[in-house]
C-alpha cells in the first residue's frame, strides 16, 4: 500500500471518529423565559430592594439575594430592571432600611422612575445538599396617579408605616383597603422529587451539557438553587399580576 492510500485511510478514520465523538455531545436545551405584559402595554420599570433575611441563618447577604432576583428579572422580556444599589440609595436617602408601607414604596419608586418596587424575604436557607430554601416576593406597585409631595418628610413616613393598635400593617398602608401588593411565596427542598424535576427543566439551556456535573450543579451551587427558586417566584408573581389587572 503506498503513502497516499495510507494517508486517505488514516484521514477517513479520523473522520469517522470525529462524528462519533460529535454525535455523543449532548445538545444544549433551551431554557424557559418569563414575559410580562404591562396593562399599559409598554415596557415596565422594577426595582429590586435589598433582600429581607428571616431565616435565622446570619450568613444570608441581603444584596446578594437581591442581586439574583435582578438577573433573574433580566430575563423577563417586558421588564426594565433597576439594580440593588441604586435602591440602596434612595433608601439612605430617605434614612430608612427597608419600606413599611405602600407609602414609602410609592416614593421610592417615583426616586427611581420606577412602576414597581420588588421587595425578597428570605424565610429558610439551608445550604447543605440537598439544598432547601424558601423565600417569598412581594411586588409594590405605584398608583398611576400617584404624586409625590414636594418635600418628603422621612420622620412622617416612618409614622404613616406604623399602624394603630387597632389595625393591622395592610390597613396602615392603604385606608382604602386594596394593598396594592402581589406575593408570591414558596419553600423549594431538593430532597422531593417535585422540585427537582422542576429544577432540571430550569437548568436545561442554563449549564454545559459537556460539564463534569450538568445540571446537577444547581443542587452543589446554593446561588444557583436560589436563582432557580427565584425565577420560580417571579413567574408566580407574573400570573398573579396579570390577573390582578385584567
Amino acid at each position: 500500500m503506498n503513502n497516499s492510500r495510507v494517508a486517505l485511510v488514516v484521514l477517513g478514520f479520523v473522520a469517522l471518529v470525529a462524528v462519533g465523538c460529535a454525535e455523543r455531545v449532548p445538545p444544549y436545551g433551551v431554557e424557559r423565559q418569563a414575559s410580562y405584559v404591562s396593562p399599559q402595554r409598554r415596557r415596565e420599570v422594577w426595582a429590586v430592594a435589598p433582600a429581607i433575611n428571616l431565616s435565622g441563618y446570619r450568613d444570608v447577604d441581603p444584596l446578594l439575594q437581591a442581586d439574583l432576583v435582578y438577573g433573574q428579572l433580566q430575563q423577563v422580556r417586558g421588564i426594565t430592571v433597576i439594580p440593588v444599589n441604586r435602591v440602596v440609595e434612595v433608601y439612605a436617602t430617605l434614612k430608612i432600611d427597608k419600606v413599611q408601607s405602600n407609602e414609602q414604596a410609592n416614593v421610592v419608586c417615583d426616586l427611581l422612575g420606577a412602576d414597581a418596587l420588588v421587595v425578597p424575604t428570605v424565610t429558610a436557607y439551608d445550604p447543605y445538599v440537598p439544598p432547601k430554601f424558601g423565600a417569598s416576593l412581594q411586588l409594590l406597585g405605584k398608583p398611576s396617579d400617584f404624586a409625590r409631595a414636594a418635600a418628603v418628610d422621612p420622620r412622617e413616613l416612618a409614622r404613616q408605616a406604623t399602624p394603630d393598635k387597632s389595625e393591622s400593617l395592610a390597613a396602615a398602608a392603604n385606608p382604602k383597603g386594596d394593598t396594592g401588593v402581589v406575593q408570591a411565596v414558596g419553600m423549594f427542598d431538593a430532597a422531593n422529587g417535585s422540585v427537582r424535576e422542576a429544577l432540571f427543566t430550569y437548568a436545561a439551556g442554563r449549564n454545559d451539557p459537556t460539564g463534569p456535573m450538568g445540571p446537577k450543579e444547581y443542587l452543589a451551587s446554593m446561588d444557583r438553587f436560589c436563582g432557580f427558586v427565584y425565577h420560580e417566584l417571579i413567574v408566580d408573581v407574573i400570573s398573579r399580576a396579570s390577573r390582578r389587572k385584567a
